[in-house]
């Protein structure tokens, strides 16, 4: 034995581990490996019970009782003489168990025990619970090993929380009727013993005691704990001053339980009636902050009695009283962030059966409603510990963004919830939220940033005509939005949001056109497009294009306004200085978005013709002589695809072609030829790109999209450019296929 004893400390953690070579702890593991996979079943017992016996080491018990472990559940002990001697070490080890043995021992030690019960309960021996059980008056140790063999027997075997086969199922039913049958009595009198006797002399022992207590009280007789000792008890030790926290929160556990415990629906609401009994002002905030896991469980309890005797039934009526009663316990719970103890998935489980339940409520069941959208405010907000990194949306700021957002996605159910049983509620709680954000010059990112994103999801509650005509308070909210000015705007969330947010209430302008100089100054200045952060100007642009598209006509007066405000922003696109270009954006973001929310303005045929022209002359004149000044100094340098000069020219056509998007062939063609030619005379000029670089593909792909776009409103007249667009694709083999009205106009398809 001392030698595998040394070979068992090079292979562990031990300080003789750590002074040795790898080579030697790979040996020693393979050796000890070897030991416990190829020992004979008797051989490897034996010498397992002696170095458990003689070796002062915890890493020697602790790879003894891994192996016996091992070997019983891969039913390699089996002989009667073998299980018999294992039984007897294994009991004489836990009954003679103290509490100053190191805990991972001791789990060890319970799991292997729990597994022989498994195995041999009561059948082959049905003295187990009896021999284990400490005597009076319990001490730490014995009380310790046992609750934790009770645990272990919980998370190995008995406890439903856990997927279990047939066979599993099948063995913790036997094990489940035969402890009824014969000891839980027993067991429950040594819980109450234990929590006396020790709660001053040793919390831990108590406390791991009634942890056991909470996982048997789900199949036990609920009478041996839900009675004037024990309910007493526990409160007692949860409510007093005294209390370690882990010894409070066992017996909150238990109480939790006992709330918990499946029973008639009318037998559980005796049982509620009696725990509100029991604790004076059990619904107080100040119990919902110290017993927050048994005010969540005791309110949905009662919520599903109400459900299923229903509001007519006395017991039914009774059960909802109940419920109303613990809810400010409950609000104080779920409003403390504190996540160790409460569960935010069984609040908002109850919190959502709850506003189920209403149809229209009453003046208390309105104000029970505020204190739910408080919860969800104070649940839908970021940890001020993240401002900086979700402003920079860095690594950290990204990953919590993701999680708050999948944290907020049954929140807003919720909300939503709220806002169909009592909008005017909800619309009131928005209201004081956006009051007391531009108020304060103190406003945090984090309030400012929850309200607008409520005030966003009220939009999505109430109906577009309620948008459009300003019902109930969003005739006031809206206008207020759109001058608001947050102290804490330049943060990257709260101009997203706020952006998203005037966005959703677009509607409102369209009867309401005296606040559309208003929601321009929000898309122009430094709210939007003209925004510190790329991320929010870039968003902003894309945002005001779909404002564009949504107002048109409405916005013809502004035209001046907006073409100045832009010229800066739409300048620096095509610009080869443009500080952006390695930023990295979405798609629809890509900073484009503002020249077609140009174009869709100029194309308005409410624009004069003089106007029109005007305007397209400014806009297309300095993009082209970019263009053929870029092409020149290419010429001259040479260019390459991924070089200052090629991005600019890709930006430069991208931009010219999401301008054309503004106007149709009719407008171009029939009505306004002006605007028809120069169109022609921009394509010529892109088309020269194509001539002199026709081997650079990104250039070549946006050239080729342009044109497309040119067919669909120049018509026919585009044909005489084709021959020139064929005889550069095909000296690259190019597959080049021309749309015209939606129809294939050539198609050509080359092999290399």
């Amino acid at each position: 034995m001392d030698d595998l004893e040394h070979v068992i400390l090079l292979a562990s953690d031990s300080p003789a581990a750590a002074a040795a070579s790898p080579s030697i702890r790979a040996e020693a593991l393979a050796f000890c490996a070897r030991a416990r996979d190829e020992s004979p079943p008797s051989s490897l017992l034996r010498l397992c019970l002696s170095g458990i016996a003689s070796s002062p080491h915890a890493q020697v018990h602790f790879w003894c009782l891994q192996s016996l472990h091992d070997a019983l559940l891969r039913r390699r002990l089996v002989l009667p003489d073998d299980l018999a001697l294992l039984r007897s070490s294994l009991l004489s080890l836990a009954v003679s168990s103290h509490a100053g043995s190191p805990p991972f021992l001791r789990n060890k030690l319970a799991q292997l025990v729990a597994l022989l019960i498994r195995l041999e309960y009561p059948h082959v021996y049905p003295s187990y619970f009896i021999d284990l059980l400490p005597p009076a008056p319990p001490q730490p140790g014995p009380t310790d090993m046992f609750a934790r063999v009770l645990i272990s027997l919980d998370d190995d075997l008995l406890s439903q929380e856990y997927p279990r086969n047939s066979g599993e199922a099948a063995d913790a039913m036997r094990v489940k009727d035969s402890m009824r049958a014969q000891c839980v009595s027993q067991i429950a009198s040594h819980w109450h013993a234990a929590a006396v006797t020790l709660r001053t002399a040793d919390p831990a022992a108590a406390a791991v005691a009634l942890d056991a207590a909470r996982r048997c009280i789900s199949w036990i007789d609920v009478g041996l704990v839900a009675n004037d000792v024990f309910v007493p008890l526990f409160f007692d030790i949860a409510m007093s001053p005294g209390s370690a926290s882990p010894l409070a929160a066992a017996a909150v556990g238990c109480l939790s339980g006992v709330a918990s415990k499946r029973m008639d629906s009318r037998a559980k609401v005796g049982l509620l009636r009696s725990l509100l009994a029991a604790q004076q002002g059990l619904g107080s905030p100040d119990n919902g902050l110290k017993m927050a896991p048994l005010v969540i469980a005791y309110a949905a309890e009662a919520l599903e009695c109400h459900s299923r005797l229903g509001p007519s039934d006395a017991d039914g009526a009774a059960a909802l009283e109940m419920l109303e009663e613990v809810l400010p316990a409950v609000f104080a719970a779920a409003e403390s962030g504190n996540d160790e103890d409460v569960d935010s998935g069984s609040v908002l489980e109850f919190l959502s059966g709850y506003v189920s339940t209403m149809k229209a409520p009453s003046e208390k069941q309105l104000g029970h409603l505020g204190r739910i959208l408080e919860v969800v405010r104070v649940q839908m907000s970021f940890d001020p510990v993240y401002r900086g990194h979700l402003d920079v949306l860095d690594k950290i700021g990204k990953e919590e963004e993701d999680l708050m957002a999948e944290q907020r996605k049954d929140l807003i159910v919720l909300f939503r919830s709220i806002c169909r049983v009592a909008p005017a509620a909800a619309q009131l709680f928005i209201s004081g939220l956006i009051v007391t954000a531009l108020s304060s010059a103190e406003a945090s990112v984090e309030d400012v940033e929850v309200a607008l994103t409520l005030f966003f999801r009220l939009g999505e509650a109430v109906g577009e005509e309620e948008i459009r005509t300003g019902a109930g308070l969003i005739g006031q909210l809206v206008p207020m939005l759109l001058t608001a000015r947050f102290s804490c705007h330049t943060h990257r969330l709260v101009a997203l949001v706020y952006l998203e947010t005037v966005t959703r209430y677009m509607k409102f302008m369209q009867e309401h056109v005296q606040y559309v100089p208003h929601l321009l100054g929000v898309f122009l200045d430094n709210r939007g497009i003209h925004h510190q952060n790329a991320h929010v100007s870039r968003r902003a642009g894309y945002l005001f294009m779909r404002a564009v598209k949504s107002l048109k006509a409405k916005l013809v007066p502004y035209l001046d306004t907006i073409l100045q405000s832009l010229q800066d922003v739409l300048s620096q696109f095509t610009s080869m200085n443009w500080p952006n270009k390695d930023t990295k954006f979405p798609s629809s973001e890509d900073g484009s978005q503002i020249f077609e929310a140009v174009g869709l303005l100029i194309g308005i045929e409410e624009v004069s013709p003089e106007k029109q022209a005007q305007f397209l002359t400014a806009l297309l004149n300095p993009l082209c002589h970019q263009v053929e000044s870029l092409v020149m100094d290419a010429k001259a340098r040479g260019l390459e695809e991924s070089s200052p000069m090629a991005i600019s020219l890709q930006q430069i056509i991208v931009a010219l072609n999401m301008v054309s998007k503004g106007f149709n062939e009719r407008l171009v063609m029939v009505n306004r030829p002006a605007i028809g030619i120069m169109f022609k005379k921009t394509l010529d000029v892109v088309l020269q790109v194509l001539v002199s670089f026709p081997s650079v593909r990104p250039l070549r792909s946006k050239v080729i999209s342009f044109l497309h776009r040119m067919i669909e409103i120049l018509g026919l007249s585009v044909l005489p450019c084709i021959p020139i667009a064929l005889r550069l694709l095909l000296l690259d083999n190019e597959v080049f296929q021309l749309y015209f009205n939606d129809k294939p106009l050539f198609s050509w398809f080359f092999c290399v």
